[in-house]
């Protein structure tokens, strides 16, 4: 079992920044493979990016490709997400996810690639 708490989220003015750490529980983080979604009010949960976990490779959605970047601490067990110019279409829940998995290379980009989720944290980018 893994337990996962988002934190880092609130307002800020497009073109800003933030950072979302993602916290995990119990001795297993380093086997996990992580990745990040958000939800947007009225669209579906979407991927944004994920990370190995040797650190990499790492693999982003289009939307965040040169603005985010994704990263780990395995002796923290804590997962970042960085983001940078920051948009109002980027507004949404952002979750973090988690799956067990032997292959240290593995990266998924889809929901049910996923076993465990955190609750979410709040981004508002304001225009």
């Amino acid at each position: 079992q893994v337990q996962l708490v988002e934190s880092g989220g609130g307002l800020v003015q497009a073109g800003g920044s933030l950072r979302l750490s993602c916290a995990a529980s119990g001795r297993t983080f380093s086997s996990c493979a992580m990745g990040w979604f958000r939800q947007a009010p009225g669209k579906e949960r979407e991927f944004v990016a994920a990370i190995s976990r040797s650190r990499f490779p790492t693999y982003y959605a289009d939307s965040a490709k040169g603005r985010f970047t994704i990263s780990r601490d395995n002796a923290k067990n804590t997962v970042y997400l960085q983001m940078n110019s920051l948009k109002p279409e980027d507004t949404a829940v952002y979750y973090c996810a988690a799956k067990f998995t032997l292959n240290q290379y593995y990266t998924g980009s889809q929901n049910r690639d996923y076993d465990y989720w955190g609750q979410g944290t709040q981004v508002t980018v304001s225009s």
